[in-house]
């Protein structure tokens, strides 16, 4: 696209997902404004064509998305490209309660992987002087970089993708299907495929509660907050047999319900299970 089919591109994209971004300068004279605009105007795909994704695509994919920035190049990140049908079957399992998973065209599983600095902690003959939380985190953000850094990627391509965080809720199944050894877990999931239909645009928390100058604000959270629900509706409400039907349900709704019930609790014991110190 040209400049200006670019820049009202992004524009679009923009005010779809933000209630204030008439507060945003964008310029016609800015360069790659299509690439922003798919960036801005992504959605996470649920639905995709039966088509297969070339293996030699997606190794291309992941060799760009472990390209991405890591901390002090420590390379703590690794992907496991799920090919095998048995066992995709049986993480297809682990997540059944999310049934669009399971016409999912290819699998990546995205790992923190702080083993490989403790090997060579070993091989050098230096001591491993970091055993503490920070050692999981590093890992872990390595992971998320390198999962936008492929979501980018291979959207650009035409492809469509979803995260899936569930893998998380049975991290140990995950991990013992996937052989990862001590001071490997893992991340999230990815699903990848050819789209079946566009995605939709979901609307965001307005830039005045999320983009900050100087010092954290929290001027007119709360306010915002509403005035943001309504631009979130759900087909389907979250427990109403514990919390009932509820007319203006909305974002904020939404997430307590699902916060309001524990998630994942077992995951701190998993990491430690993994040879974590999280102190």
């Amino acid at each position: 696209m040209d400049r200006s089919q670019g820049l009202e591109a992004l524009q679009s994209a923009l005010a779809a997902r933000f209630s204030d971004a008439e507060s945003l300068r964008t310029d016609e004279q800015l360069t790659a404004l299509d690439s922003l605009a798919t960036i801005a105007g992504r959605g996470s795909v649920r639905h995709f064509k039966p088509e297969p994704v070339d293996p030699a695509l997606l190794r291309l994919l992941a060799a760009v998305a472990l390209s991405a920035p890591t901390k002090s190049d420590l390379q703590q990140r690794d992907i496991v490209v799920v090919t095998e049908k048995d066992l995709r079957a049986k993480l297809g399992r682990l997540i059944a309660d999310q049934a669009w998973t399971a016409g999912v065209p290819s699998l990546l599983v995205f790992c923190g992987n702080n083993r490989r600095q403790r090997q060579i902690h070993d091989w050098r003959g230096h001591a491993f002087a970091n055993d503490h939380l920070d050692a999981f985190f590093n890992a872990a953000v390595d992971a998320g970089i390198a999962l936008a850094t492929f979501v980018v990627a291979a959207e650009a391509l035409g492809l469509g993708t979803c995260p899936i965080s569930a893998l998380r809720n049975d991290a140990g199944q995950v991990s013992d299907l996937l052989g990862l050894p001590d001071h490997v877990f893992p991340v999230a999931g990815l699903a990848v495929g050819w789209p079946a239909e566009a995605a939709p645009i979901s609307a965001r928390l307005p830039l005045s509660v999320t983009l900050h100058e100087n010092r954290f604000s929290e001027d007119g959270v709360r306010e915002a907050v509403t005035a943001y629900d309504p631009s979130r509706r759900y087909a389907v409400q979250r427990s109403v047999e514990d919390f009932g039907e509820d007319p203006a349900y909305g974002w904020s709704e939404d997430k307590t319900r699902q916060y309001a019930k524990p998630e994942r609790a077992g995951f701190g014991a998993f990491v430690r299970g993994k040879g974590f110190r999280l102190d």
